[in-house]
Parts: C-alpha cells; sequence; structure tokens
C-alpha cells in the first residue's frame, strides 16, 4: 500500500501528477492573472475586434510575461494552460481562433478531437442523472451490474 501523503506539498505534488494536467491552485492562479484577465476581456465584442487588430498591443497592455505572449502567438493552449490560464477564460480566446471547448479538451489531453469525443462519450456511461450527473463509484456500478 503507498503511504498516505502528508504534508500540504506531498497532496500538492501528488495531484500534480495526473498526465496531461495542471492543478490550477492559488500560485497557477496568480500566475495565469493578466492572461485570464485578458481572456474576461473577449466576452465585449470591442475587445475581441481590439485584439485581431493588434495582438501583441493588446497582450501587453493587460501585462501578459513573455511566456504568456509566446504561447498566445503560437496558439499553443497547453503552454497557456502551464502558465496560468484557467480552460474557461482560455475558452473566450479560442473563440477568436475558431475553436471550441472540445477542440480545447482535445489539446489539453493530447489526444484528436474525435478520440477526446469518444473518451467523453465513454465517460457517459458511468454517469448517474438521478445524482444531477455524478459519476458512479466503482463499487456502486459493481452493485448494479451483480
Amino acid at each position: 500500500m503507498a503511504p498516505v501523503p502528508n504534508t500540504q506539498a506531498d497532496r500538492r505534488a501528488l495531484r500534480r501528477a495526473i498526465p496531461g494536467t495542471a492543478l490550477f491552485d492559488g500560485e497557477l492562479a496568480q500566475r495565469g492573472f493578466a492572461l485570464n484577465a485578458m481572456c474576461y476581456s473577449f466576452n465585449d465584442a470591442a475587445n475581441r475586434a481590439a485584439f485581431l487588430a493588434d495582438e501583441e498591443g493588446y497582450c501587453r497592455s493587460f501585462g501578459l510575461g513573455s511566456e504568456q505572449r509566446a504561447a498566445v502567438a503560437a496558439r499553443d493552449v497547453p503552454a497557456m494552460l502551464a502558465a496560468g490560464g484557467n480552460v474557461y477564460y482560455l475558452a473566450k480566446l479560442a473563440g477568436i481562433f475558431g475553436l471550441n471547448v472540445q477542440d480545447l479538451g482535445a489539446l489539453q489531453t493530447g489526444r484528436s478531437v474525435a478520440d477526446f469525443k469518444a473518451m467523453l462519450l465513454a465517460a457517459r456511461s458511468g454517469v448517474d442523472p438521478a445524482l444531477g450527473g455524478l459519476h458512479l463509484g466503482l463499487a456502486a456500478r459493481r452493485r448494479e451490474h451483480a
């Protein structure tokens, strides 16, 4: 049996060990504040137009760091996530690039969009609508199929 993590740093390291994910914790939120604030601004059509007219200037106006500006310029969603981007805010920016949330999920998990959609459909079989969409635990699934 694996030892139980006993410090906050151990628990954080364990949560960060999930392949293809970055734990959006306080540290990452602080690092990504400027990027997420910029993405939030895209709720306004005028701001989307301003971004398209002068992308570099728009990024500078929100104080994006060089790592964030490079990720935006490269349209590198995983790099934006690593630079503190929150996927829900990045969806606003992705829309400007012609991407949807399933495209983001595919990029984040390193899958094709078709594979990502298939994964979502397969996962849906473990969801109980009576529980408000919560996934059934393994024990509950075993009881159902017994």
